[in-house]
């Protein structure tokens, strides 16, 4: 039976999931990617299908199974198409639920009314039916449902993936707002980046970006060390989730390494060299201390040096503590664009930022900007052609 799915991701994202999702779907016969929408992707196919996005996507925040829509008016229509779903096919008493709404111009003044009335007509149905309320937990909850209103329709969706899918299963250690790990699989491949290609993060924090380019280059699905909520469904089929696992086949480890990660912080390093442990990165990832102004490639090839540049407090711990954050700010950048003229011609140079003013304390032109949205945070992915002879070196003075 085929089912519609939808993908959340990251805003700014859905072209990339789109490219992702239709290479996921080269191997199935009945995954099928539609319309890429603002803040996600349509796609529909069986439950195995959903198995298989959710062990590989590395993008997607949720695969969401649609349950239910239907036009409305009023918070009525909402409870009515919640009460005439099947959700006794899909979960039992047993099961604690949650229930969350997103909105766009809908015309409902209360979302939390429009939720409390979709949580109404789930616990009604089974009251109905069992003479009992199914109980609801908002912490950990077996099954997560979600409304979506925009200004005519209402749509009722099944979470497959339980906890959001940017959760791997490997983190503990972490930074100052560690970048997500969807939100870093989708730089990279908007970045260009392929396997083979050195890649190198000189600000790499606790090792976001690495463990994921690792995971790809190792063929490690993102999902391999997590449960998922599909797994407490009542259509779940134990035999259906061994075979999408057991199809899995990881690629060649490297024979020399090809990423490479730094930071000034030997805090962060252990953080990182953790992370990698847990992420079952078991092959060379040089990581080495040192500040951002001081490095340099550490490949002869050239390649993509991409990182997500620390701001405030962290600047400050490479350089005099006495300035303000932004003299900190415009003097690190200075220097570290200096850097990059000097010492990575031939180089990419890919930096995910909130403050858009970068590319004039790098005193560099980017050659391309992607917008992101980091959570509610606007952010640009900055690319800069780091071109041979770019650069005049300082004039020697004896």
């Amino acid at each position: 039976m085929s089912y519609s799915f939808f993908c959340p991701c990251p805003r700014g994202l859905e072209i990339a999931l789109a490219e992702e999702l239709h290479e996921i779907a080269a191997h199935s016969r009945t995954l099928k990617i539609h319309n890429s929408v603002p803040g996600g992707v349509h796609c529909s196919g069986t439950l195995q299908d959903a198995m298989l996005l959710n062990l590989h996507s590395r993008i997607a925040s949720r695969v969401l199974l649609r349950i239910a829509q239907s036009g409305y008016i009023n918070e009525n229509d909402v409870y009515d198409l919640a009460l005439g779903a099947p959700w006794e096919d899909w979960l039992d008493l047993e099961h604690t639920i949650r229930v969350d709404v997103n909105a766009i111009k809908s015309p409902l003044k209360s979302l939390e009314f429009a939720t409390l009335r979709i949580k109404d007509g789930i616990c009604d149905r089974f009251r109905d039916r069992v003479g009992k309320r199914p109980s609801v937990d908002t912490r950990t909850p077996d099954m997560r449902i979600w409304g979506f209103l925009d200004a005519r329709t209402v749509t009722v969706y099944l979470d497959t993936s339980g906890e959001s899918l940017f959760k791997r299963g490997w983190r503990l250690d972490t930074g100052d707002a560690p970048l997500r790990e969807n939100l870093a699989a989708g730089l990279l491949r908007t970045a260009g980046w392929k396997p083979g290609t050195p890649l190198f993060d000189p600000m790499c924090g606790s090792g976001t970006l690495l463990i994921e380019a690792a995971q790809i280059l190792a063929g490690m699905p993102p999902g391999m060390n997590r449960r998922f909520a599909f797994e407490k469904f009542n259509r779940f089929k134990q035999d259906e989730w061994d075979a999408v696992r057991h199809a899995v086949k990881p690629l060649p480890l490297p024979t020399a390494p090809t990423i490479f990660g730094s930071d000034i912080s030997g805090d962060m390093l252990v953080m990182a060299r953790n992370n990698l442990q847990r992420a079952g990165i078991h092959f060379d990832i040089p990581l080495k201390q040192i500040d951002a102004q001081e490095v340099k490639p550490p490949t002869e090839l050239p390649g993509l040096l991409i990182t997500n540049p620390p701001y405030g407090e962290r600047i400050g711990m490479r350089g005099d503590r006495s300035q303000e954050p932004d003299e900190l700010a415009t003097a690190f950048f200075s220097a570290f664009g200096s850097t990059l003229k000097q010492r990575f011609a031939g180089w990419t140079a890919c930096l995910f930022t909130a403050d858009l003013t970068l590319p004039r304390m790098l005193r560099l032109k980017e050659s391309k900007k992607t917008p992101f949205f980091n959570g509610a945070i606007e952010c640009r992915l900055f690319r800069f052609e780091l071109v041979a002879g770019s650069n005049r070196k300082p004039s020697q003075q004896s």
